[in-house]
């Protein structure tokens, strides 16, 4: 095992590290500056056929100085926290910042903004683990996957644990340091038949060790997802509604989080530019993200800038009620910032929500998905084209596994024509969704 972990020392530290550079940056000759440093360390541990394969102990540190020299920017880090390394970076980041244009909208954040509630959040759960105990739940995992008949192989299943501590601190007189955790346990299958092979994965990750699943649970749906695949045949192509699988789903909330983003938009890089306060979803369908959730895998009382986080409604009843910005593309904008540097924080959704055989039988005929490919998302046009795999729906009922076809459409389209939302919610990140039924959709198959 790497060595013990303290995350309160560790937070001591930094916090000590982020003012000594502060201190530095003003005795240099800076006007402002802003200084972010973390510690991270875990263990990962890979097994495969039953046995292992690596097992990795891992620490990694960094500092990021910021500095402001009237309206000139810059900015260096290191992975070294020492003092010689802060001056050696300090003074880096000041002679970037004589070389800068200026820019009107650089700066901190208002200090009006800075966050004065942090609370205890319920993030950090260290897992007092050994590398023998962490093999074993992995090894365990994929065995009850290939206890499994019709399972013929493995890509192996994997186990990772891991805290750290991030501290942000600005030349306002802010500190702020937050201590966290992250476990996860995975298994990826492969089983053939005459049509050849499939595989696919499970897997489970949460804050707190306590909450993670049962490693054969983990491991017997990985399973089950990977058999339901065998004799996967190419769909007709056409036009059809698609159901979202919630994995699948999150992928499309992140796409509306990017194309509201500060940086996209004052870039006149998103398409949906100008479209604050317009009809986006249907008005049964609200979006909003909740960072003071506790235990939550995003939860933050305090974004990238020292800003409170607060509750913000994205989709307010379909309509798009706020955009996504940091105090910089905020004065880009001529808005105010949304306590969003660094992004959103534990997306929510609210909405009438469907079973997952209420969803089916309302599609009646129509592709569920349940694995995307490619990165075919044009984010200035909306254009949305990715290849696909998952099964054919007909009657209500799904009749066999599809692969080897491209599902196409238009974001805001997509959006506009949101059916329906599953109560299959997944929760095992900082997006929870259910499956999204969505209407006309083009679908390129045999």
């Amino acid at each position: 095992m790497a060595q013990a972990f303290d995350a309160n020392a560790q937070q001591s530290v930094l916090a000590s590290r982020a003012q000594e550079a502060l201190a530095l940056a003003k005795h240099l000759g800076a006007d402002a500056a802003e200084v972010g440093a973390s510690v991270d360390q875990g263990v990962g541990v890979s097994v495969r056929l039953g046995e292992v394969e690596t097992v990795e102990l891992s620490r990694d540190q960094g500092i990021a100085v910021t500095v402001y020299v009237g309206q000139h920017k810059g900015s260096a880090s290191s992975t070294d926290a020492g003092s010689d390394s802060i001056r050696a970076t300090v003074e880096k980041a000041m002679a970037i910042a004589r070389y800068t244009g200026e820019d009107p909208a650089a700066g901190l954040a208002d200090a009006e903004l800075m966050a004065r509630d942090i609370p205890d959040l319920d993030v950090h759960h260290p897992w007092a683990l050994s590398t023998e105990e962490a093999t074993e739940l992995a090894l365990s995992c994929e065995r009850a996957g290939r206890e499994v008949s019709g399972i013929t192989h493995s890509d192996g299943a994997s186990l990772s644990t891991g805290e750290g501590v991030r501290v942000y601190a600005n030349s306002h007189g802010f500190l702020g340091t937050q201590k966290g955790s992250r476990h996860s346990l995975s298994c990826m299958l492969i089983a053939e038949d005459d049509n050849g092979m499939q595989r696919d994965y499970d897997y489970t990750s949460v804050r707190n060790p306590s909450e993670l699943r049962d490693p054969a649970e983990v491991g017997r749906e990985a399973a089950r997802r990977t058999l339901r695949r065998l004799g996967a045949k190419r769909p007709a192509t056409g036009t059809f509604p698609v159901l979202f699988d919630p994995s699948m789903a999150s992928g499309l909330v992140g796409h509306l989080m990017s194309a509201i983003a500060g940086g996209a938009l004052y870039r006149q890089a998103s398409f949906l530019c100008d479209r604050l306060g317009t009809p986006l979803f249907p008005e049964w369908f609200s979006l909003e993200e909740r960072p003071m959730e506790m235990g939550a895998m995003a939860s933050s009382p305090f974004d990238g800038e020292g800003v409170q986080t607060r509750n913000n409604r994205f989709i307010e009843q379909g309509k798009l009620a706020s955009y996504m910005l940091s105090s910089y593309s905020a004065r880009r904008l001529g808005m105010q910032t949304t306590g969003n540097a660094g992004g959103a924080r534990n997306l929510r959704l609210s909405a009438p929500l469907s079973s997952f055989e209420t969803l089916l039988k309302d599609m009646g005929c129509g592709i569920w998905v349940t694995e995307l490919m490619g990165q075919g998302v044009n984010g200035v046009t909306g254009d949305y084209s990715r290849g696909a795999a998952g099964f054919w729906v007909e009657n209500g009922e799904v009749q066999f596994p599809i692969e080897e076809f491209t599902i196409a459409g238009n974001l805001a389209h997509m959006f506009a024509n949101l059916r329906a939302v599953g109560s299959d919610i997944d929760t095992r990140g900082s997006i929870h969704t259910g499956s999204w039924l969505i209407d006309d959709m083009t679908v390129a198959g045999s």
